[in-house]
C-alpha cells in the first residue's frame, strides 16, 4: 500500500494519495512504511496536524530511525516551529552522522538567521558526506553571497546549476546571488524560471521590484496586476504598490481604483495616504481627493497624517490652510503635531507674536523642541540680542552632542548681534576648528602657465554648459537654490554623492598642469558621466562644482569652448567671516584665522585673474545682498545661461543674509591681520580698500 501512496504523490494526485493513506492505516496500523507514506500524503494536502501526528506515531514505533526525524523536522518548518525543527534535525544527525539532508537544512536555517559561522561548520560536515553534491555547492555559494563574496558565490552556484539545472533550491539561491551582485537581468531571468516551474504567485512581487529597478515601471505594474488576480494576494499594501507603479507608468486611470480601495481599507496607512496625494497630483481631481480625506478625518480625527495630507492640498498661508490647522488643534488640543503645524504656518507667514506664543506652548509640552526653540531664539535675537546670548548659553549644558554645535553657532550669532565681535569670532572660530579637524586641507592653487592654450572655436552644435562655483563664504548655495528650482538642467549631485569625473577631484588641476592628464581626458571624463547624472539628450547642463582652480582652463579652453563660468563672489572679508560662522558647501580644514585668510586670498586671486584677463567666458554674480536687487540677479543669470531673460526670483527663495554685506567692518580690529591679507584681492574684485 505504501508504494501506491508514493506513486499517487509522484503523479501529483494528492487527494488520491490521502484516500489510499487512510485505507492503508486502517488496514495496517502498525506498518512503518505506511505511516511514512501517509504522513507525506497529509503534508502534501496541507493537513499538517495529521502529518505531524502520523510521523510522531512512526517515531514512537521506531525512535532510532534518523530519516523519520528528518521528515518531522521538515513538517515542523512548515508550521514555522523553528526551535522544534532544529531539535529534530539535531536528533537526526545524532542517530545518523551521514544524514546529508539534515546538514543541508540545518545550514540553510543558520544562513537564514545570519549565523554564518554555524552555517560554515554544517556546510563542511555536509561536504564530508557528499563533497560534489549540487546542494553542497549551493550552500557554499549561498554562504559566500551572504558574506559579500559575490563573484565566488556566482561561480559556485553556477556550477551547482550546471549539475542540477532543474533543482529549485539551487535556482533560488542563484537568483538571489545575481540580485546581490546587481545583475538584475540575470536575476529576473532566474526568478521567471522559478515562477514558471512552481507557479508560486508571490514571486511576482519580487519580480516587479527587479523590473522596476531596470526602469520598466509599466512591466512592473503588470506583474503586480497578475499577482492581484489571485484573491488571496489582494491586500491594501499590495494594492498601494500596484497603484504607485501604475502612476509611475503614466496610467493614473488604472491606479485610481487600486489606491482608492487601499485607502478606504486602511486610512491609517501613511503609504496609502501619500499614494492618494500622488494620484491627486497626477489627475488634478482636487474635489474628489479632498472629499475622500474629509470623510476619513470625520471618522478618524486622531490620525495625524490625514491632517497633514489635507493640509498639503491647501496653498501655504491661505485661509484654507489656516482653517485646517485650526480644526486640527480643535480636534486634538495640546497635541504636539497639530501645534507644530500651527507654528510652521505662523512663522512662515511672519506672524511673529503668534508664532512665539505657539512656540512657548510647544516648549512647555516638550522642553528643547527644535523648531520651537529656534523660533524663541530668533525672536530674542531680533529684539534683545544679549538676552538671546543668555538663552542659548542656558540651553548648552543639557544639550545633546548633536545639538551642541548648532547652539554654539547661535551663541556666536547672538554675540555678533549684541556687538561683541571678539566674543563672536572666538565662538565661531573655535567651533570651525573643531568641526573641520578631521577633514582635508584646502587645495593649494596651481601657478599660472607661461601661456594659455588657444581657445577653440565654438561649434553651434555643441550643447551649452555652465559651471557654477562659489568660494567658501560666498553664499553660493543661495544662487544654487534659485537655479535648482528654475532649471531642470541644474545639477547639485556632487554635494550628495561624489561624481566620478575630474571636476570632483581637487588633485586633478595640478596633474593637468604637470601633463599627467590631458585636456581631452579631463573633458572626456566629465562628458562621459553626464548620462549617468540624468543629463538629457541635448547635453545642456548647469554643473555646480565643489572646487575651482585656473588650471582647469587648460582643458576648458581647447575642449569645451562653449562652456561658461558662473562665479558667486562677495566682499572677501565678509566671505571669511561667513566661512568661520557657517562653514561652506565643501568642508575644508580651518586651523586659524591667518592661514584661512591667506589661502582664501590666493584662491580668490585666481578668480580675479579670470575676470581681469578674460581667460574664459564668465559671469560674476554678486552675493553680498542678492535679495536687495533680484532683477539684477535675474539679468546676470540670463547672461550666464545665454538666454534673453530669466524670471526674477522671489525674495524668499534667496534665503536670509546670514552675514549681511559689510558686516566685516565690525571685525576690523579683531581680524586686522587676516583682513590685511584679503584687502588687495578685495580691491581687485571691486570692493573698498577699508
Amino acid at each position: 500500500m505504501s508504494q501506491q501512496i508514493f506513486e499517487a504523490l509522484h503523479r501529483g494526485d494528492n487527494a488520491q494519495a490521502v484516500a489510499l493513506a487512510r485505507r492503508a492505516l486502517a488496514a495496517a496500523p502498525d506498518d512503518l512504511e505506511v505511516k511514512r507514506a501517509a504522513a507525506l500524503a497529509f503534508r502534501a494536502t496541507g493537513d499538517r496536524d495529521a502529518a505531524l501526528s502520523t510521523i510522531d506515531a512512526a517515531i514512537a514505533q521506531m525512535p532510532d530511525d534518523a530519516e523519520l526525524h528528518f521528515l518531522r523536522a521538515g513538517m515542523l518548518l512548515d508550521i514555522q516551529d523553528v526551535g522544534s525543527a532544529q531539535a529534530a534535525l539535531a536528533q537526526t544527525v545524532a542517530l545518523d552522522p551521514n544524514q546529508f539532508g539534515a546538514y543541508i537544512v540545518q545550514a540553510q536555517m543558520a544562513v537564514g538567521r545570519n549565523d554564518f559561522d554555524e552555517a560554515e561548520r554544517l556546510t563542511k560536515l555536509a561536504a564530508r558526506v557528499s563533497p560534489d553534491h549540487h546542494w553542497t555547492l549551493m550552500l557554499q555559494g549561498s554562504l559566500a553571497s551572504r558574506r559579500g563574496e559575490h563573484d565566488r558565490a556566482l561561480s559556485l552556484l553556477s556550477a551547482a546549476s550546471q549539475r542540477a539545472p532543474d533543482d529549485l533550491q539551487v535556482l533560488n539561491a542563484l537568483a538571489f546571488a545575481y540580485l546581490a551582485k546587481g545583475h538584475l537581468a540575470f536575476a529576473e531571468q532566474s526568478f521567471r524560471r522559478m515562477l514558471d516551474r512552481t507557479g508560486h504567485t508571490p514571486l511576482r512581487g519580487l519580480l516587479a521590484q527587479i523590473v522596476l529597478q531596470q526602469g520598466r515601471p509599466a512591466e512592473a505594474a503588470d506583474e503586480i496586476a497578475a499577482l492581484l488576480s489571485d484573491p488571496s494576494q489582494v491586500t491594501p499594501a499590495m494594492q498601494t504598490l500596484a497603484g504607485e507603479l501604475e502612476l509611475q507608468a503614466g496610467r493614473p486611470e488604472r491606479a485610481k481604483p487600486l489606491l482608492q480601495a487601499a485607502f478606504a481599507a486602511h486610512p491609517e496607512s501613511h503609504r496609502a495616504t501619500n499614494a492618494l496625494l500622488l494620484l491627486w497630483e497626477a489627475t488634478g481631481n482636487t474635489e474628489d481627493t479632498q472629499a475622500t480625506l474629509e470623510n476619513a478625518l470625520a471618522r478618524e480625527p486622531g490620525l495625524d497624517h490625514l491632517w497633514v495630507a489635507r493640509l498639503a492640498m491647501a496653498p501655504f498661508g491661505s485661509d484654507e490652510a489656516t482653517a485646517i490647522v485650526d480644526r486640527w488643534n480643535a480636534a486634538r488640543p495640546d497635541h504636539l503635531p497639530a501645534l507644530q503645524a500651527q507654528l510652521a504656518l505662523e512663522a512662515g507667514t511672519g506672524a511673529h507674536a503668534a508664532s512665539e506664543a505657539t512656540a512657548r506652548r510647544i516648549a512647555a509640552l516638550q522642553p528643547g523642541h527644535g523648531n520651537a526653540t529656534q523660533v524663541l531664539f530668533d525672536r530674542l535675537l531680533d529684539r534683545d540680542p544679549p538676552a538671546a546670548v543668555t538663552f542659548a548659553e542656558g540651553l548648552l549644558p543639557s544639550a545633546s552632542a548633536q545639538a551642541r554645535p548648532m547652539l554654539r553657532r547661535w551663541i556666536g550669532m547672538a554675540q555678533d548681534a549684541a556687538e561683541r565681535p571678539a566674543d563672536a569670532l572666538a565662538t565661531w572660530l573655535s567651533l570651525a576648528v573643531e568641526e573641520t579637524a578631521q577633514t582635508g586641507a584646502p587645495p593649494v592653487s596651481t601657478p599660472a602657465p607661461a601661456s594659455w592654450p588657444d581657445k577653440a572655436s565654438v561649434d553651434g552644435a555643441r550643447a551649452p554648459a555652465v559651471f557654477l562655483y562659489g568660494p567658501p563664504g560666498s553664499q553660493v548655495d543661495r544662487i544654487a537654490n534659485v537655479l535648482q528650482r528654475a532649471l531642470p538642467e541644474f545639477r547639485s549631485d556632487r554635494f550628495a554623492t561624489a561624481v566620478q569625473d575630474p571636476f570632483q577631484d581637487s588633485n586633478v588641476p595640478a596633474r593637468l598642469a604637470e601633463g599627467v592628464f590631458t585636456a581631452e581626458q579631463v573633458a572626456g571624463g566629465w562628458q562621459s558621466q553626464l548620462p549617468a547624472r540624468g543629463v538629457g539628450a541635448n547635453g545642456a547642463v548647469i554643473d555646480w562644482i565643489p572646487f575651482w582652480d585656473n588650471s582647469w582652463l587648460l582643458a576648458l579652453r581647447p575642449q569645451l569652448p562653449q562652456a561658461r563660468l558662473l562665479f558667486a563672489v562677495r566682499d572677501p572679508r565678509d566671505m571669511l567671516l561667513e566661512w568661520f560662522a557657517f562653514g561652506a558647501p565643501v568642508t575644508m580644514r580651518i586651523t586659524d584665522a591667518d592661514s584661512a585668510a591667506e589661502w582664501l586670498a590666493a584662491h580668490l586671486a585666481q578668480i580675479a585673474d579670470v575676470i581681469e584677463q578674460d581667460l574664459f567666458p564668465h559671469t560674476v554674480v554678486r552675493t553680498d545682498a542678492p535679495g536687495e536687487d533680484p532683477e539684477r540677479l535675474a539679468t546676470r543669470f540670463a547672461e550666464a545661461l545665454g538666454v534673453p531673460a530669466f524670471p526674477t526670483p522671489p525674495r524668499e527663495l534667496l534665503g536670509p543674509d546670514r552675514i549681511p554685506a559689510g558686516r566685516w567692518m565690525a571685525y576690523r580690529e579683531v581680524l586686522a591681520g587676516p583682513f590685511a591679507a584679503l584687502t588687495p584681492v578685495a580691491v581687485r574684485l571691486g570692493y573698498r580698500q577699508d
